[in-house]
């Protein structure tokens, strides 16, 4: 029997807005949550200076190939679940709901720890900025919150207002990351173009794993066109094609980036000019070439390549907010959506809070917002995505031994197994050389705390599974149905 329910007027509502985003907004959303710029100023030169390993360039084209293989599995997933829940939905359908609702856990920790990490450094980064161009000295944290105050209100705006400023700041930092590339490749050392930073025997060194990790991390971001699923148009063409999008690109301009880095300073003298420049190091070789004014203009893409980064994270987490709230594996209210604009208000209000929060402490507590907010927040995250990527794997070939769906054995098993295998190994590495991403020594406390983080996570996940089993059986019932979860409760 339906049980008929009156409409009334309500200014919320319960569905993400459909059909708002094509694939190049999508991409977008994914190139934006890499930050880029970020990537290559930042992460490029730390992978230098921290592992003294030339090879960072097939690096980023070896994980690259991992992640494409991945992704063979993860859009053929997509085309028969469109959830803003993502790994959650994933996970819970391949290795059951227990497992999904850990996998939601570890998802929001991860997703908020890589949001309010960025804050740290735009504080970090643009302060300078002002400081140079207005002659006034703010503190971090200022400079954080209208940052925090923009991101805030962008979030309950419509998802595809917030994909047309990320086409702007994304096509601008990737335009400057290429001019300096071009500028590098232009003006080589006396080495001249040596391919020695793309050769695979380059991999074979020392402490190749943190350098393996290091790249792996610069890839966060991309498998979050899942999560726009919802809102996009033809998912089922637009999903696959922005995440295979977001893989070549991604791979593709980090090579080139840290390969052109060599080819300036020559192989033999990137590490010392990493350790001594550190994020400055593709500032300083474009200042040689480019001048101060293209510097200058470079270093505000730097600030916006942040701010674009923390809008595309903000967007995920509130994503996921809303797909636990729909299932009320959450409270209902995070299920529920801006009429106006549908857009997860009390998702995106939450994550807004946790930032606030967390900024607010960082600044009383007098703590560094670029090593111990950013960079350890961004190790942290990443880690905790990567995790959740290797799990995923797992659940594609469970959920596909299962259901085949009609897909072909190259999308349930061919691509999928050496993607699980790989992932594994990344993940063993991630935790042997975890003090390595910190930049701590090896028996430092964080080392072992911070990955511990996610294990209790995912207990107290499967614990409350549990709990609504015995409590809860209609809401558990629903746990990973998506949309169809709130279409089930309306029939009695």
């Amino acid at each position: 029997m339906r049980t008929v329910h009156s409409v009334v007027p309500d200014p919320i509502t319960g569905a993400l807005a459909a059909d708002r985003l094509g694939a190049p907004s999508v991409v977008y959303f994914v190139l934006s949550a890499a930050a880029p710029l970020t990537v290559v100023a930042g992460v490029v030169t730390t992978a230098y200076a921290i592992t003294e390993i030339t090879g960072l360039p097939i690096a980023f084209l070896v994980v690259g190939i991992v992640l494409a293989v991945f992704s063979v599995g993860y859009v053929a997933m997509a085309r028969h679940m469109a959830n803003a829940g993502a790994f959650y939905t994933y996970v819970a359908r391949g290795l059951g709901r227990p497992a999904g609702i850990a996998a939601a856990w570890v998802a929001l920790i991860a997703y908020n720890a890589l949001q309010v990490g960025l804050y740290g450094a735009f504080g970090a980064a643009t302060t300078p900025l002002i400081e140079r161009w207005a002659g006034l000295t703010p503190p971090w944290w200022v400079v954080s919150l209208i940052a925090w105050a923009l991101v805030a209100a962008l979030g309950v705006m419509r998802v595809d207002v917030n994909g047309r400023l990320l086409a702007v700041l994304l096509t601008a930092e990737v335009a400057a990351i290429l001019l300096f590339d071009l500028a590098d490749l232009l003006n080589p050392a006396p080495a001249g173009f040596s391919m020695e930073a793309l050769s695979p025997g380059a991999l074979f060194e020392p402490g190749v794993g943190a350098l393996l990790v290091i790249a792996t991390l610069g890839f966060v971001g991309f498998e979050s066109s899942v999560v726009f699923s919802e809102e996009s148009r033809e998912p089922r063409r637009t999903v696959p094609l922005a995440t295979y999008s977001a893989v070549a690109i991604i791979a593709g301009l980090y090579a080139l980036s840290s390969w052109a880095m060599t080819v300036a300073t020559g192989p033999a003298d990137i590490v010392a000019t990493a350790q001594r420049d550190q994020a400055d190091t593709i500032f300083v070789l474009a200042a040689q070439h480019l001048g101060g004014t293209v510097v200058d203009i470079a270093r505000v893409l730097f600030a916006t390549s942040l701010f674009a980064a923390m809008i595309s994270f903000h967007n995920t987490t509130a994503r996921y907010f809303f797909a636990l709230g729909r299932e009320r594996v959450l409270p209902a209210v995070f299920g529920r959506t801006r009429a106006r604009s549908g857009a997860p208000k009390a998702g995106s209000i939450a994550q807004s809070v946790f930032g606030l929060v967390v900024i607010a402490v960082y600044a009383l507590l007098g703590l560094d917002p670029l090593v111990q907010l950013f960079f350890y927040g961004g190790s942290f995250g990443g880690f905790g995505v990567l995790l959740l990527i290797f799990v995923t794997s797992v659940a594609i070939i469970a959920f596909f031994l299962r259901e085949p769906s009609g897909e072909t054995i190259g999308r349930r098993l061919i691509a999928p197994v050496p993607a699980a295998i790989a992932l594994a190994v990344m993940v063993w590495l991630a935790l042997d050389n975890f003090a390595t991403l910190l930049g701590v020594p090896g028996g430092d406390p964080l080392a072992w705390i911070l990955p511990a983080v996610y294990g209790v996570a995912a207990v107290v996940g499967l614990l409350w599974a549990i709990r609504l089993r015995s409590r809860q059986p209609a809401v558990y019932s629903h746990v990973g149905m998506g949309a169809k979860a709130a279409t089930a409760r309306d029939i009695t």
